[in-house]
């Protein structure tokens, strides 16, 4: 991953890698300074220690460095890539659509340190009372795979 490819993996909600892969990042080496929206990217989702190591330094992390500062999830066999991406999409497609909207916002806006209990609150009241929770719950008792609908 090099360059802006690594600004667009942060964009997305999981990343799972490859063993062998590595990343760079070499705008200080270039003469480059990043933009803002990246260099916050970078910091919330990897932290202070590990952007100021990519951005300031330009050496190349290894992809066990990689997962353990959290900018892949998982780190799999180059066979296995393409049905672990499979299934995890699935799990995630079997999930309540207006519930993991609404998480992933919520979950996106503290990290950028915007915790705003009742909107969280206010949510949680209206999943309580949505269809989407009596569908999980009677195919929880049922067995089977919910169908939401995102109500």
């Amino acid at each position: 991953v090099y360059g802006g490819g690594i600004d667009l993996a942060l964009a997305c909600d999981f990343r799972i890698g490859i063993t062998g892969t590595r990343m760079v990042m070499p705008a200080a080496g270039i003469g480059l300074h990043y933009y803002a929206g990246g260099m916050r990217r970078y910091v919330e989702r990897l932290g202070l220690a590990a952007s100021k190591k990519l951005f300031l330094i330009g050496e190349p992390m290894q992809c066990d460095e990689m997962l353990r500062v959290g900018f892949l999830d998982e780190l799999v066999e180059p066979a296995a890539l393409q049905g672990r991406t499979d299934a995890l999409a699935r799990i995630v497609e079997g999930n309540a659509p207006a519930v993991l909207a609404g998480m992933k916002r919520h979950l996106n806006l503290i990290s950028q340190g915007k915790y705003d209990p009742a909107a969280i609150t206010a949510n949680n009241q209206r999943s309580l009372r949505s269809a989407d929770l009596a569908e999980g719950l009677a195919a929880l008792k049922a067995k089977r795979p919910p169908k939401f609908q995102g109500r």
